[in-house]
């Protein structure tokens, strides 16, 4: 018998998530020129987008906004990236996405960044389930969650926002 979905985040929530995050990659990031805001297709890059315009509102460094392309069921697969690899060389780079599950959707991306010399390399997730396959960290997340491995979560970011366990 499926249970109802219980919401763990609601729209003010994300939110308040979002900003402390945004808050956090500034701190981290307070001496660099420019930050590259890379966000993993769908849900990783509308997150994306909301850290930019936080730190856009923060901050007079620049912001450089790129979409991650990702095989998130074969992740061995190509990873594409919206910008060319000397857009972000030599620069501080964010990966962001909305939940880590295995963390082999971050590793990979990750991977393909780490081909090119970069100033620093950080993660940020909304949620983090604790249930990982692969040693990737999180560097800024706005919630931990310990759920069963037959659980999932689903960040849903059209009004109103929320993040539910199901």
């Amino acid at each position: 018998m499926k249970t109802e979905p219980t919401l763990i985040l609601s729209e003010e929530d994300i939110d308040i998530k979002i900003k402390r995050i945004s808050l956090q990659i500034l701190e981290a990031c307070i001496n660099e020129e420019s930050i590259v805001v890379a966000g993993i297709e769908k849900n990783g890059f509308k997150m994306a987008e909301s850290i930019l315009k936080n730190l856009n509102k923060l901050s007079e460094q620049s912001i450089i906004l790129t979409k991650v392309k990702i095989n998130k069921k074969n992740p061995l697969n190509s990873v594409e990236v919206s910008l060319t690899p000397t857009e972000y060389k030599n620069k501080s780079v964010i990966l962001i996405d909305d939940v880590l599950n295995t963390g082999s959707t971050l590793m990979f991306a990750a991977k393909h960044f780490l081909d090119v010399p970069l100033k620093q390399f950080k993660t940020a997730v909304l949620v983090d389930r604790n249930h990982k396959k692969y040693p990737i960290k999180v560097d800024f997340k706005g919630i931990s969650l310990s759920t069963s491995l037959n659980e999932s979560v689903k960040v849903d970011f059209n009004a109103p926002a929320k993040a539910e366990l199901i």
